[in-house]
């Protein structure tokens, strides 16, 4: 389990202080745990997961994806985390206006980022295949 704690710690670019402090615990029981001097309780294994979003089965036995794949709803949790500390933020100012929005809204803002999301896929296939006869987009069916 060191090794996967170790690389787990580096995939999310902490130093062994930051992750020690995100899980409230001593830089030097991180050391220990990388290291495999100490083990980890069973408290430290689960609050690494419930912190860092880590698959359990992966942490303990290398087994599985590293990261479990978040819900929409913790998404959305996520995404508004800390919002209330910063009620003139843009991204709280955002988050209300869209929780404001009536279904007619929602279906008016799908069509234009369908729109958008079209154009920057042609646009991005231009740049691709700046030979409109090789842009899969615009070639006719032979």
């Amino acid at each position: 389990m060191n090794t996967r704690i170790r690389f787990l710690r580096k995939e999310l670019h902490l130093t062994q202080q930051e992750f020690a402090d995100r899980l409230k615990v001593s830089r030097n029981n991180i050391a220990g745990y990388e290291s495999g001097t100490r083990n980890p309780s069973e408290a430290v294994i689960s609050l690494i997961c419930s912190t860092f979003h880590v698959n359990e089965d992966w942490l303990r036995k290398g087994k599985g994806e590293m990261f479990v794949k978040p819900t929409r709803r913790e998404l959305l949790e996520r995404f508004a985390e800390g919002m209330d500390d910063y009620p003139n933020s843009f991204k709280s100012r955002f988050f209300e206006a869209m929780s404001k929005l009536d279904e007619k809204d929602w279906k008016y803002i799908e069509r234009i980022a369908r729109k958008l999301t079209k154009e920057s896929i042609s646009y991005e296939n231009s740049i691709l295949y700046p030979n409109v006869a090789d842009n899969p987009e615009t070639r006719e069916e032979s």
